[in-house]
């Protein structure tokens, strides 16, 4: 084998050190900045969607079912471009000039559907009430005014989908990950970050939505706005202290690499093979390609074959002579990283499901209820989700401070339980919040259909739907707060972006499950002489029944992810042990 020396490294040690002095002295500050950005972007966005099915079904005159499936479709849309964002900043632009261009998406967005809350004629007029005060005649909406609003929310969805998923990783970008102080500091960024996004849901859900109710529709979506419009100045300004990390290249065309080099050798052994060189080939550090041995294992082998270094797949200076035949040990463990947590994405689709019917059918029950607080002051519909929110508040600091070191010193693991094992609990809390969803629907409708008032609303507090609603914020703290745990502990450094967008990505393959389920479920239910189960009038409908009908899935659901999980081995680990037993060979 010939000897293959790395060039000199000493210009490149010099260029990290200067970076990581550049992170140590305005890392905090940087952060600052964008921890900014992100509330004033994150209380302009959801200020103006997290009541938007209730201005589709009062000011556009839509049914409930087709306000969802609306929202159901954006969220969508929105949850599958961040992939795009993701790729974008990896393998061109960059995290900083993404999020930079998706915040103008974002206010072009905003302004749009701002308007149509200004300007009448975007918009159907009001219904025309007789004398008792029932709506008597609604003017549809018109393919010109459902155009332009499409058109807002669009511009929204690209401008979400680039700034989502790279948020989080631009902020890690600022501290030093390899050193003890810097992992600290990552650590501190990421509790920094939810906790400015729950303080900030919980602005939307009282003043925001109170506006929007009680004042004007325009107001409540201009001041989003104009708070969109003041955010991307603050993102600008710590231009000149960001850390900036450099893409990278495409990701998919080293998966196929991969996959095809596999592909050739799948004839080859990984022991006691005349043709192999007994080496794998991996990349080091300051990105030199270099030959190195590593600790095999059963699961994906024939993957591993892609690394396998045969006569002639290298050239007389050391470097690979066909990168669709010989690929490195740091490509095939992306491939396999991405195979082994694919099962485990696919199981969140239910459980985030069930979160998704938080802001459709559950705001439809918060309407037929009494939201009456005092004798002068009505809830909001949509500020129901609240409660939600405040037990995470609550539960955060609470699991954090308390709970979670309790279960280190009974399970000795460093985080108290494993990412798989937070999860899990949290597809437990689902199933335990459809099936109470369901339970306080039965009696809201038994009670409305009793004694319900001329307006349909039911003499029942709409406080009954907190106990559901703090099993939701349970399901966040556990169930979404895993994925993206496991998601940012097992994704290389270089696919963070897209390890982040996959939490998008299951909300987006959820959403458009819900939006199906509730489609199917209208067009079969109601037959016979039988209510159906989503009608426009909640108080004829059976919706407890498709609580219940998703409360089933999820018990399907768990049984699959328990057999996903049981094999599961943590990558990170592995790569640990790796970094330390890597001999490399000169």
């Amino acid at each position: 084998m010939p000897s293959h020396e790395s060039p000199s490294s000493e210009p490149l040690l010099q260029q990290k050190d200067a970076s990581t002095v550049q992170r140590r002295k305005h890392g905090w500050k940087a952060v600052r900045y964008i921890l900014g950005n992100e509330s004033i972007e994150k209380m302009a966005t959801y200020g103006l969607t997290t009541n938007f099915m209730v201005y589709l079904v009062r000011e556009y005159h839509m049914d409930q079912v087709s306000a969802a499936n609306i929202l159901n479709i954006w969220t969508c849309g929105y949850c599958l471009l961040t992939v795009v964002g993701a790729l974008v900043a990896d393998i061109y632009l960059g995290k900083f000039l993404t999020i930079a261009l998706a915040s103008l998406a974002s206010l072009l967005g905003m302004v749009t559907i701002t308007l149509t809350a200004f300007v009448p004629q975007l918009r159907p007029p009001p219904c025309i009430p007789d004398g008792q005060k029932h709506l008597l005649h609604c003017v549809s909406n018109t393919k010109t005014q459902l155009g332009f609003l499409f058109a807002g929310l669009s511009w929204l969805a690209i401008g979400t989908g680039g700034i989502r998923p790279c948020s989080i990783p631009f902020g890690i970008d600022q501290f030093d990950s390899t050193t003890v102080e810097g992992r600290k500091n990552v650590s501190s960024f990421l509790n920094w970050y939810y906790a400015s996004s729950t303080v900030v849901l919980l602005i939307n859900q009282s003043l925001v939505i109170y506006i929007q109710d009680s004042i004007s529709w325009a107001w409540g979506f201009g001041i989003p706005t104009l708070l969109m419009s003041s955010s991307i100045p603050l993102f600008l300004a710590g231009s000149k202290i960001y850390h900036h990390v450099k893409p990278k290249g495409t990701t998919f065309s080293s998966f196929a690499q991969v996959l095809v080099a596999a592909y050739k050798k799948r004839h080859l052994k990984l022991h006691n093979d005349k043709r192999v060189c007994g080496v794998f080939l991996d990349v080091s550090s300051d990105g030199n390609l270099v030959l190195s041995k590593h600790s095999l294992t059963t699961k994906f082998s024939f993957l591993k074959k892609a690394a396998l270094v045969v006569d002639n797949d290298l050239k007389d200076d050391g470097s690979c002579s066909n990168p669709w035949r010989l690929c490195s040990m740091q490509q095939v463990e992306e491939v396999i990283c991405f195979m082994k947590i694919l099962p485990i994405w696919a199981s969140g689709g239910i459980c985030v499901m069930a979160y998704a019917q938080e802001g459709t059918f559950v705001v439809s029950q918060a309407l037929k209820m009494d939201r009456h607080i005092g004798p002068n002051f009505e809830m909001p519909a949509g500020s129901v989700k609240m409660m939600s929110l405040i037990t995470l508040c609550i539960s955060l600091p609470f699991y954090d401070r308390v709970l979670q070191p309790a279960l280190r010193k009974i399970t000795k693991h460093e985080n108290g339980i494993t990412p798989l094992q937070r999860i899990g609990i949290g597809y437990l809390f689902s199933f335990l919040f459809m099936v109470v969803a369901g339970l306080v629907e039965r009696q809201r409708r038994a009670s409305a259909l009793s004694q319900a008032s001329e307006d349909g609303v039911a003499p029942m507090s709409v406080f009954w739907l907190f106990p559901q609603l703090m099993f939701l914020g349970m399901v966040e703290l556990f169930g979404i707060v895993g994925h993206i745990e496991l998601y940012n502990k097992e994704f290389p450094e270089k696919m963070r972006s897209i390890g982040n967008s996959l939490i998008y990505l299951c909300t987006a393959g959820a959403t458009y499950l819900s939006a199906v389920l509730a489609s199917i479920v209208y067009s079969v239910t109601g037959k016979h002489g039988e209510p159906n189960w989503l009608d426009n009038d909640i108080n004829a409908g059976r919706l407890d029944y498709f609580y219940f009908l998703i409360a089933a899935l999820g018990v399907l659901n768990f049984v699959y992810f328990w057999s996903c999980a049981r094999g599961y081995t943590y990558t990170s680990s592995v790569r640990a042990v790796e970094s330390i037993e890597t001999d490399i060979l000169v």
